[in-house]
């Protein structure tokens, strides 16, 4: 196994008074790509905001490359190498140009064009329409330039939001493909919240999120055959 990225031991947060995590594990290792599976309201987006220091923790810890991160705030984690894509993943009144430019905006001025060039090769659709508004695009073709803007900061890890909302089965078949051309890659890590199981498709691993709390933790094959999980993802008896 290569080098251990990401380790969460034992975090818990919520809002206010709510508590909606608790005693949360999770490893991720360099290249890796982890599936986080979780119904909506399961705790998901509460666990990857709070990666990010967008919320608090409230107790455990989270450590990057080995560095202890757990109070350390938003733009230091990015600045270390953790992006985090939302469901929605752009500026819709921003253009495409103006999107992939905030999200190289930790990196040195000519690091950023180079970076914005090589995208514009990745997804040629966007290079042509750079200049349009974010919003003008279809709901596919926003959902890529959401990967287009955060793999434009050159993350060491991305974490994902269901990158499947709102998309039809076509179109989350295309994300799931561009993801896979980073697959494995060595510099990249990927830790893909979801309820589609059309990602485990890149997965090496997969934990399982129900009312806060970490359930199954596993191979996707192992997951294929666990009876709960094939319940509540897969829609087999």
């Amino acid at each position: 196994m290569t080098d251990e990225l990401l380790a969460v031991e034992g975090l818990e947060s919520g809002y206010g008074q709510l508590q909606v995590l608790w005693g949360v594990e999770l490893h991720l290792h360099e290249g890796e790509t982890v599936v986080l599976l979780g119904s909506n309201g399961a705790g998901k987006t509460t666990l990857l905001k709070t990666l990010l220091g967008l919320i608090c923790a409230w107790h455990g810890s989270i450590r990057f490359k080995g560095e202890e991160i757990t109070h350390l705030p938003t733009d230091a984690r990015v600045r270390r190498g953790i992006v985090y894509m939302s469901e929605m993943g752009v500026f819709p009144d921003l253009s495409i140009e103006d999107n992939l430019d905030i999200g190289t905006q930790f990196l040195p001025r000519h690091e950023a064009k180079e970076r914005i060039t090589g995208l514009y090769e990745i997804f040629p659709d966007l290079g042509h329409r750079r200049r349009e508004a974010a919003g003008s695009l279809s709901g596919g073709q926003r959902k890529m330039l959401g990967v287009a803007k955060a793999l434009a900061a050159k993350p060491h890890l991305l974490v994902m939001d269901e990158p499947s909302a709102g998309l039809s089965p076509l179109f989350v078949k295309e994300v799931v493909q561009v993801l896979a051309g980073f697959h494995r890659a060595p510099d990249l890590s990927l830790l893909i919240a979801e309820q589609n199981v059309t990602f485990l498709e890149i997965a090496d691993r997969v934990y399982t999120l129900d009312g806060g709390r970490i359930g199954f933790n596993g191979s996707v094959g192992e997951a294929r055959e666990n009876d709960a999980i094939r319940r509540a993802y897969f829609g087999l008896k």
